[in-house]
């Protein structure tokens, strides 16, 4: 552990304290994981009838293997990623070759090189130059090495890269801790990841804007709405009430696909607010269901079966289409997203 020097303040010295533990910790769990990851590829390559690579066969070993890692250790073993550690294995065999530099998320970028001379040069730049994942991956997508091959300045072909490089953003500490692949590999996942949380989070912002200035009658009334029923807490992402339809509008949102329990739940958060909430002369309660995925977005209106006319003849009216909410969802999340990209350097 590196020590501090005297002399210098507090906040400065506790921080170099910190920076070299947490330093230490990554290098112990990233060992670790690339370590295990090769080992569980070694056994499924192995398991293959000695080494040989039969399709139909892996393909329903992964899936059977997947199933039965995931029911007893969680999230993390998805037949792709199981694919990835036979991958890891076969594109390298020697365990102690492999570049202790590298983390897991750096191999599952050099598994795709198909051509080994370029993987391992790859490989080299980023463990020598202290290349974050996301810079691993800019330079393969941009062929670096395939680039200086055919440059006659590979001067600046370096200097460019150099550049990208120095584009993001410094690393934030907090990185490490936020990596859903070392969540995963260490059991801290038994739901979502953190990065699922702050997604949901800023989406739910977002959506509340989104509503507010339609200039459709919109009145915001809560965020996380604590509901009680029989004595079990639930919570409503957000609560509008909307003056021109006289009637209280309830939004969910989940980080995933839809599910039939998504909207039992819906419809009892609907009939708990019609019975505790709904006053005389309002109309009946609206649900709204929002599931976002990375590439898909499904926004779902929900109501009791007795409103089903009400809702067609005037609540359509003052209400954003089902088509329209997916949309601003999927435009949310994009949003969110590149602009994590550009603040969040992962920690090489």
């Amino acid at each position: 552990m590196t020590l501090p020097i005297h002399g210098q303040p507090l906040f400065e010295q506790v921080r170099q304290v910190l920076n070299s533990a947490q330093q230490q910790v990554r290098h112990s769990i990233n060992d670790v994981m690339v370590q295990s990851y090769w080992q569980i590829g070694r056994l499924i390559v192995e398991d293959e009838q000695g080494g040989a690579v039969r399709a139909e066969y892996g393909k329903q070993t992964l899936k059977q293997l997947s199933q039965q890692l995931s029911a007893e250790y969680g999230t993390g073993f998805s037949p792709q990623s199981l694919w990835n550690f036979r991958q890891f294995y076969l594109e390298f065999p020697i365990l102690s070759a492999a570049r202790r530099e590298l983390r897991w998320t750096h191999y599952k970028t050099l598994i795709r090189i198909a051509d080994p001379i370029a993987r391992e040069w790859y490989a080299n730049e980023a463990a020598s130059q202290g290349w974050s994942t996301r810079a691993l991956d800019r330079q393969v997508s941009t062929l670096f090495y395939e680039r200086l091959l055919s440059s006659q300045d590979q001067a600046a072909v370096r200097s460019e890269a150099v550049a990208l490089i120095e584009q993001q953003a410094p690393n934030d500490p907090r990185d490490f801790i936020r990596d859903p692949y070392v969540l995963e590999f260490i059991g801290a996942q038994p739901s979502a990841t953190l990065y699922e949380k702050e997604l949901e989070s800023g989406l739910i912002t977002q959506l509340q804007t989104f509503l507010l200035e339609l200039g459709k009658g919109f009145a915001f009334v809560s965020r996380q709405k604590q509901l009680r029923v029989e004595g079990d807490d639930f919570f409503v992402d957000l609560v509008f009430y909307n003056y021109l339809l006289k009637c209280f509008l309830l939004v969910d949102l989940k980080v995933g696909k839809l599910s039939h329990q998504d909207v039992g739940q819906m419809d009892m958060y609907v009939r708990v607010f019609e019975e505790q909430y709904r006053g005389e002369g309002d109309n009946p309660t609206l649900g709204l269901i929002l599931c976002s995925e990375r590439n898909e977005a499904v926004a779902k209106y929900s109501l009791l079966a007795d409103s089903q006319q009400l809702f067609a003849s005037r609540y359509q009216a003052y209400l954003p289409t089902e088509a329209e909410l997916q949309a601003e969802l999927q435009r949310d999340r994009s949003l969110l997203e590149n602009a994590d990209r550009k603040s969040d350097d992962q920690t090489p």
